[in-house]
């Protein structure tokens, strides 16, 4: 061999691509709502949650409008943030802003809380039709997302709804729907097999606490343990059926989403029992830990 030359490099063989997993933090859940404490500016807010190393930030539209969020559009390029919509449309109509906008925001799809609710669930089967013909039209994804107050507010009649809708996706934030049946321990085993039902069907996971009577609790609270236990058993449950549904290149959104007051429980004082930013963070570490805990056993 010539002076000069060397011997070839052995490239090590390429990673194939696997489904990722991305966390959020939610706009709404970065207000304070301290009584006599102005909120911080919205910009602010954003370089925060950049600055805590959250791959994105979902804007809600049920506690900001819609030029308020249309306002936030240089944000997401300034912090690099990627961007989610949550909508609350009261007409069918009504979604199609919200998807322009989650095309300037980048938002790979809208989560719908949709506002209108008929009371029998055949007349609620043509609703959810509609909104999923608009979304094709305009080339963005929906997902529903399992929610009190709106057309999916009753598991009973969700699960009535996708039996009836194969096309209907869901985002899972089962917080819902363990206030809205009163679950109560131990979870009955029909029960528990409904729950599974819901997340064979969901494409995101939103991070709340529930127990049977209050909708979001402190994660840390001893008393609270055998409910995050449950909510960490359904997330991985739900990791695991999306994984095995999923394209190599898919990701995964995982929403911390931890409301302020009246979401949050205050005490006489008006002020929170816990931190949300903290809790928030600890919701973020313990769902990595969970999709490692999958990376592990599909690499073994």
């Amino acid at each position: 061999m010539s002076r000069g030359s060397s011997l070839p490099t052995t490239r090590a063989p390429e990673r194939p691509p696997v489904p990722e997993l991305e966390i959020y933090q939610s706009l709404w859940a970065t207000e304070l709502r301290r009584p006599g404490v102005p909120e911080a500016p919205v910009a602010e807010r954003f370089e925060r949650v950049k600055a805590a190393g959250y791959d994105g930030l979902a804007i809600d539209l049920g506690a900001m409008d819609l030029a308020a969020a249309r306002e936030t559009v240089p944000l997401y390029a300034r912090t690099g943030l990627k961007g989610l919509l949550t909508a609350f449309p009261r007409s069918i109509e009504e979604l199609r802003p919200a998807l322009h906008l989650a095309k300037d925001i980048g938002s790979p799809y809208v989560v719908v809380v949709g506002q209108v609710m008929p009371v029998r669930v055949e007349d609620m089967i043509p609703v959810i039709r509609a909104w999923l013909a608009l979304a094709r039209e305009e080339g963005v994804p929906i997902q529903f997302e399992t929610h009190r107050n709106c057309i999916t507010n009753d598991l009973y009649a969700t699960l009535q709804l996708i039996d009836a809708i194969p096309q209907m996706r869901l985002a899972a934030d089962l917080s819902h729907y363990v206030v809205d049946r009163e679950m109560m321990f131990p979870i009955p085993a029909e029960t528990l097999a409904q729950v599974s039902r819901i997340l064979a069907r969901s494409d995101s996971f939103q991070g709340r606490v529930a127990t049977r009577n209050q909708v979001q609790v402190p994660i840390a609270f001893p008393q609270h343990k055998r409910w995050l236990d449950l909510f960490l058993g359904w997330w991985r449950e739900g990791f695991e059926g999306w994984r095995a549904r999923a394209a190599a290149d898919d990701t995964l959104i995982f929403l911390c989403e931890l409301g302020p007051t009246e979401y949050a429980i205050t005490g006489a004082d008006g002020l929170e029992l816990s931190d949300r930013w903290e809790e928030a963070l600890e919701l973020r570490r313990l769902a990595r830990e969970i999709w490692a805990d999958l990376d592990r056993a599909a690499a073994a």
